[in-house]
């Protein structure tokens, strides 16, 4: 009888330890599969890498546009010295369009008697960067001009278009910020034009980014 009890307490004991291992077992399957579901450090410092990478990849509008001036020079028997202002938006990291508003004084001497007067208008352009420092323009542009008879007094009343293409250098003065000298030559040829065919449009600016 005694034999017995002893063998029952065993197998029960037995069973009771087998239960206890397999419910161990479990908890700590179920451990390993909670810590792999958590994300690594490496993928977590990967995915915010990739953030402030796309972050940096996107400009806003303000980051593409360029504002500047130019002093535009003309010689010879119709001088001018004129100011410029000009505002621009980079479309891609090598073709920009922009617009200027321009003021001219001018010396006409092409007559027996020498004129002074102004002249003011403005232009639309588009610019290709050809290599980091040189660019290639083209400009269509109108000006309003005062015309002197020779009997006696003038007139203000003729806008002059004109289809300048050149081009120029840039000059870096710091990060964000340039200088560049260019030459223009109005193909157009309107009858009305004042200038002489070909002549050369010589034009100094700075210009910077916002």
């Amino acid at each position: 009888m005694l034999k017995k009890l002893m063998e029952s307490f065993f197998i029960l004991a037995l069973a009771g330890g087998l239960q206890t291992f397999s419910e161990k077992a479990v908890a700590s399957d179920a451990k390993t599969i909670g810590a792999n579901t958590q994300p690594s450090e490496f993928a977590t410092t990967t995915t915010e890498k990739a953030k402030r990478t796309k972050a940096k990849s996107k400009t806003s509008f303000k980051d593409n546009l360029f504002f500047g001036g130019y002093i535009n020079l003309s010689f010879g028997n119709y001088k001018v010295i004129g100011i410029e202002p000009m505002i621009g938006y980079r479309l891609t990291p090598k073709f920009a369009a922009g617009m200027k508003l321009r003021y001219d004084y001018i010396e006409d001497e092409r007559y027996a008697k020498s004129y002074t007067t102004s002249t003011y208008g403005g232009s639309i352009f588009g610019r290709y960067l050809l290599t980091p420092k040189f660019y290639a323009q083209v400009e269509t542009a109108t000006y309003n001009y005062e015309y002197f008879y020779f009997s006696g007094g003038s007139e203000r009343d003729e806008w002059v278009p004109f289809l300048f293409m050149g081009g120029g250098l840039i000059q870096p003065l710091g990060e964000r910020s340039w200088m560049n000298i260019q030459i223009m030559f109005d193909v157009w040829q309107d009858d009305s034009s004042p200038y002489d065919d070909w002549q050369p449009f010589f034009s100094f600016g700075v210009g910077a980014g916002f």
